[in-house]
């Protein structure tokens, strides 16, 4: 085996990976193939380079993502420390000037002793090192194929095809009701009617609505059972009710009666905090998405904890895959990180590098892996990558779905955030000392 941590990948998951394990003692090549091989969205051969936009979200404790944040922060993380510099005015958001930030990342991660950089692509996944795969939405298909081989081909997705998830408590269970169809199965759904009427209102709202325009690195075919809600609709007036708005099998208790149509809410983990809108993958944009589907009874006053969306990525079935400290379950010494695991979001894949890179800093010195508690930002990112339904597995941003409730939750939602906030730092604090993480 050789003596080095290598790692796949330099974008925001690998260089945060690279960063983690060389300040935990090991020796780390890192590998980026831009400049040589540039990708479609890629501007730049410098590490880290934003793509999409040039916020990493909210740094307020109020927002999960903000947790997140500090969390990272108080494991001495590259990425938040180079945004705090490189940051521009966006009230509590943390934007940064891209080039600024990458060169920061990049300077950092050139001047560490620890550090070696390639800029040359890793065609095939190596089997004589400890490894981290991190190369995101964008994996080139040399190797993708070697993703494939290694993790078996029904488990690489090219798109994401994702619908909307709403937080529980916004929903009106006065209107909502639990059924399975023919009350068959668990009760793991909750269902929201709809009369003629009102789906004829949202059939015409959803038609109108402004869609997003992909870029063309995002531009990808349909898989039938992955369109998007509004071209569903486009087929025609009754075509969602013979779909995923189909009624058959469901019953209003309110009225005794099957509805016209009825969406469909499906529990999205063990606390039933959160609800996947089943079959709304959509391209609908954020504010649409908002107005258009609280026009669906119950859902008048939905709090979206993560909105729909399709476009191009790359990413693994992780609960079939991974364990919980990110290394496959048939190679121990092989780790994947960032959007490859099953997370959405800049600082949410910067993360999940950071915890690849301690682990693997701790296997190459003979040492166990360790994982956050899920009370913590970084713990109930890794309980849905490693722990969620693989049937249903799709990426995820941080959102206060994920955390275990509180033992008392108070009504008051501000006060209960903020409860959900001290307990997740306090934890993480707890666990970090008795890892003897510095």
């Amino acid at each position: 085996m050789r003596d080095d941590v290598v790692i796949v990948g330099g974008g925001l998951a690998g260089s945060e990976a690279a960063w983690q394990a060389a300040n935990h003692g090991a020796k780390v090549t890192l590998y980026e193939m831009r400049p040589k091989e540039m990708t479609k969205a890629h501007k730049t051969g410098s590490l880290a380079e934003l793509v999409c936009s040039n916020s990493l979200g909210s740094t307020d404790l109020q927002n999960a993502p903000g947790i997140l944040k500090e969390e990272m922060r108080r494991l001495g993380s590259l990425i938040i420390a180079s945004a705090e510099q490189a940051k521009v005015p966006a009230g509590s958001a943390l934007a940064v000037d891209r080039d600024q930030f990458s060169s920061t990342v990049t300077h950092a991660l050139e001047g560490h002793p620890n550090i070696r950089i390639l800029h040359e692509e890793m065609p095939d996944i190596p089997t004589d090192c400890v490894c981290i795969v991190a190369t995101g939405p964008l994996t080139s298909d040399t190797l993708s194929q070697s993703i494939r081989a290694v993790t078996q081909s029904r488990y690489l997705y090219f798109f994401d095809a994702i619908s909307p998830i709403i937080d529980a408590d916004s929903i009106d269970t006065n209107v909502a009701f639990r059924a399975s169809r023919y009350d068959k199965g668990s009760d793991d759904y909750l269902n929201c009617p709809m009369t003629d009427a009102q789906y004829n209102a949202f059939y015409d709202a959803l038609i109108a609505a402004e869609k997003v325009q992909p870029k063309d690195f995002e531009k990808t075919p349909y898989f039938e059972a992955c369109i998007p809600i509004e071209v569903m609709a486009e087929r025609g007036r009754r075509t969602m009710q013979f779909g995923p708005l189909k009624p058959v099998g469901l019953e209003d208790p309110r009225t005794g009666l099957r509805p016209a149509a009825v969406v469909q809410l499906r529990t999205e983990n063990v606390h039933r905090t959160c609800y996947n809108m089943v079959g709304f993958q959509t391209k609908l944009t954020y504010p649409e998405q908002k107005r258009v589907f609280r026009l669906i009874p119950g859902l008048e006053q939905a709090e979206f904890l993560r909105y729909g969306s399709l476009h191009r990525n790359t990413f693994i079935n992780s609960p079939e895959l991974l364990t919980a400290t990110l290394q496959l379950k048939a190679r121990n010494t092989l780790f994947f990180a960032g959007q490859l695991v099953g997370v959405e979001g800049y600082t949410e894949s910067a993360a999940m590098g950071g915890l690849a890179g301690i682990n693997a800093a701790r296997v190459l010195k003979g040492e166990s892996p360790i994982s956050p508690p899920p009370t913590t930002a970084h713990g109930c990112l890794v309980s849905h990558v490693a722990l969620s339904d693989s049937r249903h597995f799709q990426p995820m941003n941080t959102n206060f779905g994920l955390f275990p409730p509180l033992p008392h939750a108070p009504r008051d939602k501000e006060k209960k955030r903020r409860l959900i906030a001290m307990r997740a730092l306090e934890d993480f604090d707890s666990w970090k000392t008795a890892s003897r993480l510095s």
